[in-house]
């Protein structure tokens, strides 16, 4: 209940974005050798790529007098800025400054986006990040 005496309404809002990047798992701190045993065909000298699915997921109170937990099209301008203009059409780990270090596993490249995201929604907003790597491989990170 609020101050009122009326019901809080929560909602989450979460909006879809998709690209195209490649990239090579290898670690720097592993041997040729281990990197190719952990990573197999991912670890190609040459890398490989993916059409990732992003959604990003807010949760907040619907606000009484907009009906928003966040503007839509603020929510759309902030993706693009972290996930389309940084990643899309990118190779991971060579164009991406994070990824110099940081192997560019999706679980990664979730961590990444998050991260990116937090920089421009109030506190608290950002509920979940989930990228669909493959048909069958999907990767949900929730800040923990």
């Amino acid at each position: 209940m609020d101050a009122k005496g009326q019901r809080r309404r929560m909602a989450y809002i979460t909006r879809i974005e998709t690209f195209s990047a490649c990239h090579r798992l290898h670690s720097k701190t592993l041997s040729e050798e281990e990197n190719k045993k952990i990573f197999g065909k991912c670890n190609n000298p040459n890398g490989h790529g993916h059409n990732y699915k992003v959604e990003v997921t807010v949760y907040g109170e619907i606000h009484p007098v907009t009906g928003m937990v966040i503007n839509i099209t603020d929510l759309k301008a902030y993706m693009q800025q972290t996930i389309m203009e940084t990643l899309d059409h990118k190779n991971l780990d060579k164009d991406v400054p994070y990824f110099a270090d940081v192997v560019s596993t999706t679980e990664n490249v979730a961590v990444y986006i998050w991260d990116s995201l937090q920089e421009f929604l109030p506190p608290g907003v950002l509920y979940e990040v989930k990228i669909h790597e493959t048909d069958n491989n999907v990767v949900v990170y929730r800040g923990e």
